[in-house]
């Protein structure tokens, strides 16, 4: 049975998204900020800015007219970036009918400037419980230019709801997509956010020019302090191994179509951040959320060594190399604290 959906961004993600709804047979309507682009995307079937060589359905219908999207929506999917998500919820909640109550879900992947919100934290505060069902948070190793191409890719779609979270999973499910369930979605949200932090390491390493070796050291030491965050905070440490944890890490750390990648790379090679971030034309995640998982590390007294020192380079202008000394030079210590982490986990399930 069809599902009448409503997807609200029509950057690369979303309008690969809702393109890939409306071929599994729902009722799709994507929302964009502007009009202009509503009506290119609506008259060329293209989306030139973000995926100028990906037609678009031609039933996939798109409007800057937001109470036409959300109208009879039985989902709503937020696909704009993190710190918009608060402004576009609130102009969602008074267009809502009174028994509409739709399962909103999510696929941003942030953490709130000011707040340190998660994304599922900031919907849930906006959107009434009696406006909706459950929160559910898709998430996991996924480039929009590979899901237009039909590569084989899998996320994780997260919710405390389990009926809700199955549910969405039926909705995305087809030959070359594949959603797997999961109830922590802390664990979800903060492995998807931090991620991008150290995709920005991992790109600026490479427009050094370094090799192979340091870009596993980083990744692989990216990894263990973005579970030590998770961990501190309450989410399971084992869905830091799976899709929105490793797998992100590994997707969005290696590859030129990341566009935290391409900050890094740029940064690397001599770039100035005003500039890479013009460049850039779209949002790049991790540069707000280095600085929000620098906070939260120091108020967490979770020791993130190569999170603070992106964020030394991003907000105060130190030198790459010089960071990457320091954090070769800092005193030896083991691999994995198992004391500490046994502590932690110990702690979470209290």
């Amino acid at each position: 049975m069809a599902t009448t959906i409503a997807v609200l961004g029509a950057g690369s993600w979303g309008t690969v998204l809702a393109n890939l709804l409306v071929e599994n047979g729902h009722k799709v309507t994507l929302w964009t900020h502007h009009e202009s682009q509503a009506v290119e995307l609506m008259t060329t079937h293209y989306n030139q800015h973000y995926l100028p060589d990906f037609r678009l359905d031609d039933r996939l219908v798109v409007t800057s007219d937001l109470a036409l999207a959300l109208a009879d929506a039985q989902v709503i999917l937020f696909v704009v970036p993190t710190n918009a998500i608060r402004s576009v919820a609130e102009s969602v909640v008074p267009l809502l009918a009174e028994n509409q109550k739709p399962v909103i879900v999510h696929a941003a992947k942030g953490l709130e400037k000011q707040t340190e919100l998660r994304v599922s934290q900031v919907l849930e505060a906006v959107i009434p419980a009696d406006k909706r069902q459950g929160i559910v948070v898709i998430s996991g190793p996924s480039h929009a230019e590979d899901v237009a191409r039909r590569d084989i890719t899998t996320l994780t779609a997260a919710s405390t709801d389990v009926a809700c979270a199955q549910a969405v999973q039926t909705l995305f499910m087809n030959d070359y997509f594949r959603l797997y369930t999961n109830t922590d979605v802390l664990g979800v949200e903060m492995g998807a956010a931090l991620k991008n932090v150290i995709a920005i390491g991992a790109g600026a390493l490479h427009g050094l020019g370094y090799g192979d070796n340091t870009k596993a050291a980083l990744l692989t030491r990216g990894l263990a302090e973005i579970t030590r965050l998770g961990v501190k905070m309450g989410a399971d440490p084992m869905t830091f191994i799976g899709l929105s944890g490793v797998g992100d890490l590994i997707v969005t750390g290696t590859s030129v179509h990341s566009r935290n990648w391409r900050a890094g790379n740029a940064l690397g090679q001599g770039e100035a951040l005003p500039d890479v971030l013009e460049n850039m034309g779209m949002v790049v995640e991790g540069v707000s959320t280095t600085k929000v998982a620098h906070e939260l590390a120091a108020e967490q007294g979770v020791d993130m060594p190569i999170t603070d020192a992106i964020y030394c380079v991003l907000y105060q202008n130190e030198p790459i190399r010089t960071v990457i000394t320091d954090l070769m030079r800092r005193a030896g210590k083991p691999e994995f604290d198992f004391a500490q982490d046994s502590l932690q986990t110990d702690q979470k399930h209290v």
